[in-house]
């Protein structure tokens, strides 16, 4: 049972470092640092979008940009925090982390 919620709180972390790069990347093409253009930037964008799309499309219907600011991604690390708690709680009781 363990292992089990080890393998689940490792995709948690591998999904948050996959939301992470995309907000970094979604900021470098805004600010013109990184062009699309380039095949191999717009391979890892189209990469991203298909990782993140699928769970930040159900939340934007709620949760509307504030300022032109997408603040999904925010609450998708919520959701990913809240979630490690429950697997540690559920899988892992005894041990201290």
């Amino acid at each position: 049972m363990i292992l089990f919620g080890k393998l689940l709180l490792l995709a948690l972390d591998i999904y948050f470092w996959i939301i992470v790069l995309s907000v970094v990347i979604s900021w470098l093409i805004a600010f013109e640092v990184l062009n699309v253009r380039n095949p191999q930037a717009a391979n890892l964008v189209r990469l991203l979008n298909k990782a993140t799309e699928p769970v930040y499309r159900p939340l934007r219907k709620f949760i509307p940009a504030i300022g032109g600011i997408d603040i999904t991604p925010i609450i998708v690390i919520f959701g990913i925090y809240l979630a490690k708690h429950i697997v540690i709680t559920l899988f892992m009781p005894h041990v201290i982390y």
